[in-house]
């Protein structure tokens, strides 16, 4: 049974083990097959018309009927076709072998359950039919009462269709409960690897511009040196140096704030980068909220890489820095009033407003730059 219909289908492994089954529910079935055990052995030993060794051979027999279903189970459970079918011939001839001995109850126990057995675990093709060889023998061995006997075979066939239905129910619902799970592991990892992506933004940002700019001003110091140059030359330089590593220490200690999640609220922040800047001015409009740090750090580098630019391209120029939280968005604009249009653009300084623009992108957000009236203006805008 090759093709996949519905016929020919295997209940799936999940329904066939006993994954996802509550412990009262495995305490009901091992009670169940402990009942019928023990009905099987009491119908052998209570015939009275039973030799000695009819009654031991009786006793081998629900041994080894215990053996055959124990085999079933693992055998349909490999979906293993062949073996089960020859496993059910072997249970159906042991209730012949009993009603032939006249052991009644055991013959119809082993009947039933061969039925219920077959449509619960086997694909439906094959388990009609053994279900219906099993009832037929059920049917034919208590024919006192054939409405009763009837309405109780076709009660066996829709309890055995029943369970199998209830089975694949539970086993759906363990994969969907697996593919959450794998859902949610797999945003897990997603999660991580963006916090990493960040991180690595963020140490990209300080430290690769603040090395970059040391080794700069440590180099034309070297040279100087070897040129025999005046000393206040070689001393601007390592001055320069020095006031590179101090600034980017104090931007590193500001990075890990923000990745431990202790940033400064942004007003703060920007009324802090503008203290040293008599002709700065702050301001700030709608419902000041908490920022996602993402957001927030994008906007304290922008906040940072414009001002730097101010300082070297527009030295002594009034600047307006004005943050507007928006309900979907927040905006940051910093204009200077007195710098010479273009030069900031061609300049290239900082952070770098390309790499701004890009961290503002992977937000879903934008970064415009350019000449205004009388000077520079740099606007972001970031979902927030």
């Amino acid at each position: 049974m090759t093709a996949d219909t519905p016929w020919t289908r295997w209940p799936s492994p999940e329904a066939l083990s006993r994954a996802g089954l509550s412990r009262p529910r495995q305490l009901l079935g091992r009670s169940v097959r402990a009942l019928v055990g023990v009905a099987l052995l009491w119908g052998a030993f209570r015939s009275g018309h039973l030799p000695p060794w009819g009654v031991a051979a009786a006793v081998v027999g629900v041994l080894l009927a215990g053996l055959v279903v124990r085999g079933f189970f693992r055998t349909t459970l490999a979906h293993r076709l062949w073996p089960s079918l020859g496993l059910l011939a072997v249970l159906v001839a042991l209730g012949l072998a009993a009603h032939a001995g006249q052991l009644t109850v055991p013959a119809l126990l082993l009947w039933c359950a061969c039925a219920v057995m077959a449509l619960v675990r086997l694909p439906l093709a094959a388990a009609a039919p053994v279900a219906a060889l099993s009832l037929a023998c059920y049917a034919l061995s208590h024919h006192d009462n054939w409405p009763v006997t009837g309405a109780t075979a076709v009660g066996l066939a829709l309890a055995g269709y029943v369970l199998r239905l209830d089975a694949e129910a539970r086993a759906g619902a363990l994969r969907l409960l697996a593919q959450e799970r794998a859902a949610r592991a797999a945003e897990a990892e997603s999660a991580a690897l963006a916090e990493r992506a960040r991180i690595a933004r963020e140490i990209h940002d300080v430290l690769a511009h603040s090395l970059s700019a040391q080794l700069v001003h440590l180099e034309a110091a070297r040279l100087l040196v070897e040129q025999d140059a005046d000393r206040e030359q070689i001393l601007d330089r390592i001055v320069a140096a020095r006031g590179m590593a101090r600034d980017g220490l104090a931007e590193t200690r500001q990075a890990l704030s923000a990745l431990r999640g202790e940033l400064t609220p942004l007003e703060d922040f920007l009324s802090e980068l503008v203290r040293e800047n008599a002709r700065a001015e702050v301001t700030v409009s709608g419902e000041r909220r908490p920022l996602p740090a993402e957001a927030s750090q994008t906007v304290r580098r922008v906040a940072q890489e414009a001002l730097t630019n101010v300082r070297k391209h527009a030295v002594g120029a009034a600047v307006q820095v004005h943050l507007d939280y928006g309900q979907h968005e927040v905006t940051l604009a910093v204009r200077d009033f007195g710098g010479t249009p273009g030069e900031l653009a061609a300049s290239g300084g900082g952070y770098g407003l390309l790499g701004m623009r890009e961290r503002a992108e992977l937000l879903g957000g934008s970064l415009d730059a350019g000449p205004h009236e009388e000077g520079f203006a740099v606007t972001l805008k970031v979902p927030a």
